[in-house]
């Protein structure tokens, strides 16, 4: 079989990282094995030999040692099993299959027996049957991780988006921090939006909620003028629908269209006096522009319906300052820099504390401040520089092209 025989999912670069079954998982297996079922001394002692020349990673010699111990003792399940590791770890995949399925007609329980036959049904594009079999070890199984990983790594290759979702999410439960099941858990609900979007659109593409999802994407993009006539023709759709005059709002500040921005989020508030965030944004906006006493009243009305809003102190800061209330403001940025405020913020409130406390004759702790202020840039810069030295060395790029033009004498 080609490798364009495959499905799509399988022809993924990535994908093919977990084709590979993990040598420590046929070491551990081999040595439950042994002290899961007692044997005779000759049989022991080839079966330890097979186990240290996996070990080694001599497979073939652990192989040879593996069919003679099911020849010396057939009714062995764990025998059978290890044997079954080792060919799969060879690409031996048919010969792997039936030794998995003769370990587990002589022991149907038998842990791992079924993930790995369905790794090995995987392998040879089976997927039902992969399918089938991994079902089984998660129902035996069920905080088994990676069983549940590679049962949603089937599905997706079955194409069954939201069976390959579910399948993960249990396996993130499960192992929280594993990379490699947050990878195939992004990809299967990505696969699951654009599923619903896609049928979305066939159903009525002249819905508002068409254009909200591509103003949405646009925005990501920071294709932003393409957002803002997306978000106005979803609002020409349904221009009281609460979120539409936000998100619109947003896309005009960024723009640079403030006058804009401050009527869209107006707009919203009228529409729902209680959305939170276009109340603090509206604020923070007026305060950016100078408005002080109408955008501290904004941002202090949002926090009284949500305490816990990020970034506020700093806002609050900025308009004490241009009221010319240099103490209210200090306190303001003291709060900011401790609490969890973003990092730019954090920064920014440093700088601003410096010129507040220098107002206040304070400049010893205005000094303090923005040497703080100052190491948090070079820090800063200097992560910028690693992550682009990191992405010129990832493509190859970590040495400066010669300009090719000819110099001058």
């Amino acid at each position: 079989m080609s490798g364009s025989d495959f499905p799509p999912v399988l022809r993924s670069v990535r994908y093919w990282r977990f084709l590979r079954v993990p040598m420590f998982w046929l070491l551990s297996s081999a040595s439950a094995a042994h002290l899961a079922y007692p044997q005779s001394a000759p049989v022991n002692e080839r079966f330890q030999q097979a186990t240290q020349a996996m070990r080694a990673g001599h497979l073939d010699e652990a192989a040879e040692g593996f069919q003679a111990v099911t020849a010396a003792q057939p009714s062995f399940a764990e025998a059978h099993f290890n044997l079954g590791l080792v060919l799969e770890e060879q690409g031996r995949n048919e010969q792997a299959i039936a030794s998995f399925q003769k370990a587990l007609a002589l022991k149907p329980g038998l842990h791992g027996a079924n993930l790995f036959l369905g790794i090995a049904e995987y392998r040879l594009n089976h997927l039902d049957k992969a399918v089938a079999a991994l079902q089984k070890e998660t129902a035996g199984n069920p905080k088994d991780a990676g069983a549940w990983m590679w049962l949603g790594v089937a599905r997706l290759a079955q194409e069954h988006a939201e069976e390959a979702a579910d399948a993960l999410d249990k396996a993130a439960k499960l192992a929280p921090d594993n990379v490699d099941i947050l990878y195939q858990r992004g990809r299967a609900h990505l696969l699951v939006s654009k599923d619903s979007y896609s049928r979305m659109f066939k159903a009525d593409p002249n819905s508002w909620h068409v254009h909200q999802v591509l103003a949405q994407a646009d925005a990501e993009a920071d294709r932003d003028q393409d957002a803002i006539a997306e978000y106005e023709a979803a609002i020409k759709l349904a221009p009281n629908q609460p979120g539409l005059h936000e998100e619109l709002g947003v896309e005009y500040q960024k723009s640079g269209k403030i006058e804009a921005a401050e009527a869209e989020l107006r707009k919203e508030l009228e529409l729902d006096p209680n959305n939170v965030l276009a109340r603090f944004k509206l604020g923070t906006l007026q305060i950016e522009q100078g408005n002080a006493g109408e955008g501290k009243d904004a941002v202090g009305a949002a926090l009284k319906q949500n305490p816990r809003l990020k970034n506020a102190a700093y806002y609050l800061g900025r308009a004490e300052m241009q009221l010319g209330n240099d103490s209210g403001a200090a306190e303001d940025f003291k709060r900011a820099v401790a609490a969890d405020s973003d990092a730019e913020i954090v920064q920014q409130s440093w700088y601003q504390l410096g010129i507040v406390y220098r107002k206040m004759h304070r400049l010893a702790e205005a000094q303090q401040a923005l040497s703080t202020f100052q190491k948090m840039k070079d820090e800063e810069t200097e992560r910028q520089r690693q992550s682009l030295e990191k992405k010129k060395k990832a493509q190859g790029l970590n040495e400066t092209p010669q300009d090719p033009s000819p110099k001058d004498p």
